[in-house]
């Protein structure tokens, strides 16, 4: 199982690059919207409370302590359900209305280094040197490329704004969640903070007075399911699991890779051009990875070698 992380990293790279789509096919835009768009926070509590059983059931059955139990455990959910849930998708899903998804990806994409920033305040032993740097910037600058967003588009509106909070709430919590050191299951830890996080989107969206009215669309429906299980349930049971083995700086570099699979997806489902420019921006994201992980790859090499 050398290649785990790898794989697994794959993974979560996949489910949430296409989770942009999702999200775009419940709620729509400003241009076309959808069954969700006039409750977007309503939209994500319905995701994570359907995420949160499915979680919950799967924790009952899986590991033998399914609630939390101490004061630091329940801290820890707390911050989950606040930051990782709540905080980062009501924000993302209001933002997600106004603006493109090319956009909304560039900014979600700035999550490792503001986690980098956020961890030398919290997590001193969790660094990255100046080669590594250069490449972070280099993969976010691959992420451009690729999404090639309006420059008005990521200053000028207030829905930018929003997607620029999630990521903050997004950041922060990662590096509080390693900062927390508990004996709680991530299983456990995944269920209650969606329950609570689901919990909170409802408040809020019920003091924004969303409401919907009728049957979902059937493309909705499947938006729903598909944002629930594949990106909800299995996402954050991956995210939580290469956070603990990999740190917040690493793994929340799966920002940079997502918006590869997401026009992976776009091709393959919605028939949308992989034009030179986007495969540009592959390579460029590809030497920014490099950079990066010089030392894990110069490793592997050097054993194969041998």
């Amino acid at each position: 199982m050398r290649y785990r992380n790898l794989l697994l990293f794959c993974l979560l790279a996949a489910a949430w690059g296409s989770a942009f789509m999702a999200i775009k096919a419940g709620i729509g835009d400003t241009t076309a919207p959808a069954y969700f768009f006039d409750a977007p926070v309503l939209f994500a509590a319905v995701r994570y409370d359907i995420a949160g059983v499915l979680m919950l059931g799967y924790t009952v059955w899986a590991v033998d302590r399914w609630r939390p139990r101490t004061r630091s455990e329940w801290l820890l959910v707390a911050v989950g359900s606040v930051f990782l849930i709540a905080g980062y998708h009501a924000l993302l899903f209001i933002g997600e209305r106004g603006t493109t998804s090319a956009a909304a990806a560039v900014i979600v994409s700035l999550s490792p280094i503001l986690t980098t920033a956020f961890a030398r305040a919290f997590l001193p032993d969790e660094r990255l040197t100046v080669v590594g740097i250069v490449g972070m910037v280099l993969a976010l600058a691959g992420v451009i490329i690729i999404a090639r967003p309006a420059p008005a588009n990521l200053i000028e509106s207030r829905f930018e704004a929003l997607v620029f909070g999630a990521t903050l709430c997004f950041a922060f919590g990662s590096v509080l969640t390693r900062r927390i050191e508990t004996d709680l299951p991530i299983e456990t830890m995944e269920a209650w903070s969606m329950l609570g996080g689901a919990a909170l989107m409802h408040a809020l969206s019920a003091g924004l007075d969303e409401s919907v009215s009728g049957m979902p669309s059937p493309r909705a429906i499947a938006a729903l399911a598909y944002l629930a299980v594949v990106a909800s349930a299995a996402g954050f049971l991956i995210y939580f699991d290469l956070l603990e083995r990999l740190g917040p700086i690493e793994i929340n570099l799966v920002s940079y890779v997502a918006p590869v699979f997401a026009a992976l997806a776009g091709f393959l489902f919605l028939g949308e051009l992989i034009d030179l420019p986007t495969a540009l921006g592959f390579l460029v994201i590809l030497v920014g990875f490099v950079l990066i992980k010089r030392r894990a790859i110069r490793e592997e090499l050097s054993r194969q070698g041998g």
